[in-house]
């Protein structure tokens, strides 16, 4: 298995995961077009992040993205994962395992001290997940204003 960071020759592979992920976690429907362009506009513009693909013959078989937050409280950086996915055929083969070893590396060579990541409240199976590899549960509630 191949870990690397993607390249827009990966945009359309990655929308494709991401509108399987809105589905199988909240059964959400995303518009192709819009995922298209949401994962070429972050990997043509560093400043928004960076994606992770796993690789098995050349194959994607499995993603997660980092975004940037500032912490003011821990004048640090704060790397937030998300779009989390493995195919279906390769979960539990250490797809997400592999991933996540990769980003921690990448944090400690930029002095990123802190990892988070949010799951949807229903999606258990993720949760079980982040748990079983050692995320620790917060006690932060996501608020979210849907028209500006």
């Amino acid at each position: 298995m191949n870990i690397r960071q993607a390249t827009v020759d990966d945009a359309e592979e990655i929308a494709n995961q991401n509108i399987l992920l809105a589905y199988e976690s909240e059964r959400m429907s995303v518009d192709y077009k819009t995922a298209l362009a949401g994962a070429r506009a972050i990997l043509i513009d560093p400043a928004k992040g960076f994606y992770l693909v796993a690789e098995e013959k050349k194959q994607i078989i499995g993603q997660l993205m980092i975004t940037y937050e500032w912490s003011d409280w821990s004048n640090t950086m704060m790397w937030w994962i998300q779009s989390v996915y493995t195919k279906k055929e390769w979960r539990n083969h250490g797809v997400f395992t592999k991933l996540l070893e990769d980003i921690k590396r990448r944090a400690q060579l930029q002095q990123v001290k802190i990892l988070r990541l949010y799951t949807h409240v229903t999606n258990t199976n993720a949760q079980k997940v982040y748990e079983k590899v050692g995320w620790e549960k917060k006690p932060y509630l996501i608020y979210q204003l849907k028209k500006l």
